[in-house]
């Protein structure tokens, strides 16, 4: 058998497309069966059975998703609950919300329901990057669908009343952030609020609001289907249930796959990826999820799993779970850099320390590509690094800083042996020792 899990307990049956994608198909796939039992228990219940499966957010925080539901006020007021699905997938590397949203629309709106009704809320707002035309396009028509069945809206016939509407983006990676996201959705500038308020005291229009991941809700009434025993039988504690992981870069086989939590990267990259091209003998390093999280080197890659904790204690993380695979014949420095410019490009500004430090950092790793640098910038660099980290609003500042962070990590005698080479073939560089005549 390939990979730990099995055809059997797979969530999403239709991620490749191989079967249709509108609602008559769906429901044959057991989408939309039984929602109307999970809708007429109580909101505890519902948050209790997703904590109990040990979910956590699959939009690369891997907060507990149960627990995030139950911050939302316990009753109804005149201000209304909202639900706000983020499905502004903009990462470099990441790719796998879009499969759920061109091929399994419908079991991303069933869990919308059911996560209104765990939050009391009878409003939810899918936030679609502006570039996912084809999927919006889906959603939207299965949206249709649904509420032409009598699945969602006012008056449904599964008991709860909630309106799903569709937004897009207009392109910007910071709207990934919950509070700019919100910001966005409300028509103006998509810059992120300080927190506190926090979004379940006050989001949208100053309602209680949560935002979880397109994953995150999607597999919510498949556990409250089979239980949450189940979900919790796969993975290691605290890191338990099924995800979708992709690989893309020096793969012999980039795409998008369902398994478990905690499977070996060496397995996930080897049994469904098609392994690293030339051999894992030729892995360089992995980027384990979007390029925000730091690089893992390839004697690390060989032992890791596949999940929030192990990839912590290597000073990295999860992520989306979208890997980078990396191999020997690839200019990592030059790769960071790119991955530099990337982040001083999505800066919003509001900032300080991002607004000036990732242009700064940039500049100077597009000097260490070239190895016109000076050795003590290399400290230098870091030390901003720090400077800009955890001093943003949000975690654009982070997701800057950790990328630098981790090639110096692992890779600094690289850079060292590119500038000594640079300076070596120009004499005339501070520094250099000119040969005796």
């Amino acid at each position: 058998m390939v990979g730990l899990l099995e055809d059997k307990d797979r969530i999403y049956t239709n991620i490749y497309g191989l079967e249709d994608w509108r609602l008559e198909a769906a429901r044959k796939r057991g989408i939309w069966n039984g929602t109307d039992a999970m809708l007429a228990m109580t909101p505890e219940w519902i948050c209790d059975q997703i904590k109990n499966s040990g979910l956590r957010g699959r939009g690369g925080a891997g907060f507990v998703t149960g627990l995030k539901w139950t911050f939302m006020p316990k009753q109804e007021s005149e201000r209304p609950h909202y639900l706000v699905v983020n499905a502004d997938e903009s990462e470099p590397g990441a790719c796998k919300d879009r499969e759920i949203l061109r091929n399994e629309p419908h079991r991303l709106l069933e869990g919308c329901m059911v996560a209104c009704r765990a939050m009391r809320a009878h409003d939810c707002f899918i936030y679609i990057r502006g570039e996912y035309v084809l999927e919006r396009a889906r959603l939207e028509a299965a949206l249709v669908e649904a509420r032409e069945a009598g699945l969602v809206g006012k008056g449904n016939k599964l008991g709860w009343d909630c309106e799903i509407r569709v937004t897009h983006g207009g392109g910007a990676y910071i709207c990934g952030d919950e509070m700019a996201l919100l910001e966005s959705l409300e028509g103006k500038k998509g810059q992120p609020r300080l927190k506190p308020p926090f979004p379940a005291g006050s989001g949208v229009y100053g309602c209680p609001t949560t935002v979880n991941n397109v994953e995150s809700i999607s597999v919510t009434p498949e556990i409250l289907r089979r239980g949450a025993g189940w979900f919790a039988g796969f993975g290691r504690p605290n890191n338990t249930g099924v995800k979708l992981f992709s690989a893309s870069g020096h793969v012999n086989k980039p795409c998008v796959v369902e398994e478990t939590m905690s499977i070996p990267m060496r397995q996930l990259i080897d049994e469904h990826f098609g392994g690293v091209r030339g051999g894992w003998g030729n892995l360089k390093a992995v980027i384990p999820g979007g390029v925000s999280m730091p690089v893992i080197p390839a004697h690390e890659a060989e032992t890791a799993l596949m999940d929030f904790d192990s990839l912590k204690e290597l000073k990295s993380g999860l992520g989306t779970g979208t890997m980078i695979v990396i191999d020997n014949s690839a200019d990592i420095v030059r790769a960071i850099a790119r991955v530099a410019y990337f982040f001083k490009h999505e800066s919003c500004g509001q900032c300080t320390p991002c607004r000036e430090g990732t242009g700064w950092m940039w500049r100077v790793m597009e000097r260490m590509v070239s190895g016109e640098a000076e050795p003590a910038e290399i400290d230098v660099l870091l030390d901003v690094a720090s400077q800009v980290e955890g001093h943003t609003i949000c975690a654009l500042g982070d997701a800057a800083a950790w990328p630098i962070q981790g090639l110096f990590r692992h890779f600094r005698a690289e850079v060292e042996e590119r500038i000594a080479h640079y300076r070596a073939r120009k004499p005339h560089v501070q520094g250099a020792t000119l040969a005796a005549e």
